[in-house]
């Protein structure tokens, strides 16, 4: 695993979703949660990046949703339920559904305008 991912769980103590039933025990939480599907680091140069910038996201917006790590041995089977092809992805779940998404790495504004959207519709 690449380190920045590591320090995910490690240093800032993400979930790891390693199975469909972690994923299915953590969404049934109450709260807005994004989970973080990375991709292959080795492969795709942005998952590093996102690694770094997720973080700096979930401060930006006052920590008003959760974040944890999807492992590799799910994520595929996550994407294509979900229809978000692209790694990385972030997907945000409200109340068990899936409320939004933002796959591959965005310039910050694009973040700064799709992500208040996003939470928007985790509250209808």
């Amino acid at each position: 695993m690449h380190p920045l991912l590591t320090r995910l769980i490690t240093e800032l103590n993400w979930p790891h979703l390693t199975d469909p039933g972690s994923v299915e025990a953590h969404l049934a939480t109450p709260g807005i949660h994004c989970l973080f599907i990375p991709g292959d680091p080795v492969r795709n140069l942005e998952t590093a990046d996102a690694a770094v910038i997720l973080p700096e996201l979930q401060i930006a917006f006052q920590r008003s949703f959760d974040c944890a790590l999807v492992g590799d041995a799910i994520e595929a089977k996550l994407r294509e339920a979900h229809g978000v092809l692209k790694t990385p992805s972030f997907l945000f779940f409200s109340e068990g559904r899936m409320v939004g998404a933002v796959a591959r790495i965005r310039d910050w504004d694009d973040y700064m305008a799709r992500i208040p959207y996003i939470l928007g519709l985790a509250s209808v």
